[in-house]
């Protein structure tokens, strides 16, 4: 039985992987990740690019699939529109999501990072596959790297610069359609662009920002801006599954020699070959433990694995496990913490399915006209003027009218119509006259409530109003 060593090497808490000893930009040429996790994450990937620059094409019920129109005060998500009577929906919704990635976060770590964010599977499954095809894998790019600015090396690099505002070209448009719907960004790209300077620039503005972060600023956006990897201090405890290396297997690390029995001198499964270290994107160790440049990307755990068939023992010593799954040897728990993060967040999903299901049709904003006063007529009826404005928050064109529900004897008409029309995700607005017979009256301000019906009859929104009158003898 071997003793155990814990390696204790605490120096690399002192730097980060992509800034060098002299203080400069340490540039990072991860070796070219194969492996079992590596084709898994490359097919999920391909399914949510295809899924991601096919979105804002996709109709749902005849609307977006994903439109987030900011000026135009319009949101979509998943056919469902959005108005701003209806943030706070997407309070509850965001703060849902929040909740849905503390959960994850908590019982996997940095998972999201590794294998749904967009950061991610653009510079891992995109531009980086782009340069392991012109430029080779990680003993290559190091090459060219250090030579110097001959022929050869300019044209490498327009290629592959090229290649990569292209490519933030497309990614810049795609974006702008989840902003302004994707037949408006038709329209601008068919026609002149000095027809839509202002989009345009905005456009090319983001090009060069999405080119700036895969070109050159590439994992300093997962290590130095997201602030979702300092989450993990706060989030994991011993009994988050994470990548992590099983030190009671490694240690004591030493280099492979044939036919020793490693065990019997002491010695651990881990061969101390780098293979770890020289294919992950942030430059890190993790043979150190968890650490906050970690994106949970699984490029080691397939090195690690690689390597240990090639010397013949178990694979796993690099895999997803808790701390105390591999010094302790327990099971995952389901903890009272994650409990209590996931009660919370099935109450919001509770409230949030219960809201959107329980949501008017029609949203009615009706108020009275300013300056207006109530006027008393020959036959003792009181008239009101008020202004309204309804949308029509469903998919199909709207005919409807507007009745007083507690005031079975008011007459309740917009000005110069009977019957009022909203097309789909429009808006209906004019001037609505209320009349009421002054004996109906016990106050001199009635709360009336309004319903709106439909041509069939079915009630598709309600709201109230004050009605003012005169003094009750």
């Amino acid at each position: 039985m071997k003793e155990q060593q814990p390696y204790s090497d605490e120096s690399f808490r002192d730097s980060v992987g992509f800034i060098g000893k002299d203080g400069q930009r340490n540039y990072i040429y991860p070796k070219k990740p194969k492996g079992d996790f590596t084709k898994y994450r490359t097919y999920l990937s391909w399914g949510l690019l295809v899924f991601l620059f096919a979105g804002p094409f996709i109709r749902i019920g005849g609307q977006p699939m994903l439109l987030l129109d900011v000026i135009g005060r319009k949101f979509v998500i998943l056919g469902q529109v959005f108005w701003p009577q209806d943030f706070y929906l997407l309070v509850i919704l965001l703060i849902s999501l929040v909740i849905f990635v503390v959960v994850f976060t908590a019982a996997f770590g940095r998972i999201f990072c590794g294998w749904v964010c967009p950061q991610t599977i653009f510079l891992e499954m995109v531009f980086r596959k782009i340069e392991y095809w012109l430029d080779g894998d990680r003993g290559q790019q190091l090459r060219i790297a250090n030579m110097p600015w001959n022929a050869e090396k300019i044209r490498r690099r327009l290629v592959k610069w090229s290649l990569f505002f292209v490519i933030s070209f497309l990614i810049a448009n795609t974006f702008l359609a989840y902003l302004v719907g994707s037949e408006r960004v038709i329209d601008m790209i068919s026609s002149n662009p000095s027809a839509n300077m202002g989009t345009f620039s905005a456009l090319m503005v983001f090009t060069g920002i999405f080119f700036f972060v895969f070109a050159w600023f590439r994992e300093q956006a997962c290590i130095v801006v997201c602030p979702y990897g300092r989450l993990q201090g706060v989030l994991l405890d011993r009994n988050s599954i994470v990548i992590a290396y099983d030190k009671i297997r490694g240690e004591i690390r030493s280099r492979f020699r044939k036919n020793e029995d490693r065990e019997a001198v002491g010695k651990g499964d881990c061969i101390d070959c780098n293979q770890c270290v020289v294919v992950c994107p942030t430059g890190i160790d993790i043979r150190n433990g968890t650490q906050l440049e970690c994106v949970n990307c699984t490029a080691c755990i397939d090195a690690c694995d690689e390597v240990m068939d090639k010397i013949d023992r178990p694979r796993g010593l690099i895999r997803y496990a808790s701390e105390n799954q591999i010094s302790e040897g327990e099971k995952p728990k389901f903890t009272p913490r994650l409990k209590f993060y996931t009660v919370v967040l099935s109450i919001l999903l509770i409230l949030m399915g219960g809201l959107l299901f329980s949501r008017s049709t029609m949203q009615a904003n009706i108020l009275r006209l300013p300056g207006s006063k109530y006027q008393v007529s020959d036959d003792n009826r009181i008239t009101n003027l008020y202004q309204y404005k309804i949308v029509n928050k469903s998919t199909r064109e709207q005919t409807f009218t507007i009745e007083a529900d507690n005031f079975p004897d008011a007459e309740v008409k917009p000005a110069g119509k009977e019957m009022l029309t909203a097309g789909v995700q429009e808006f209906a607005d004019g001037i609505l006259v209320i009349t009421i017979p002054k004996d109906k009256l016990t106050s001199t301000n009635e709360e009336i409530r309004l319903v709106i019906r439909g041509a069939d009859g079915e009630v598709l929104g309600r709201t109230k109003v004050g009605f003012p009158g005169p003094m009750i003898k």
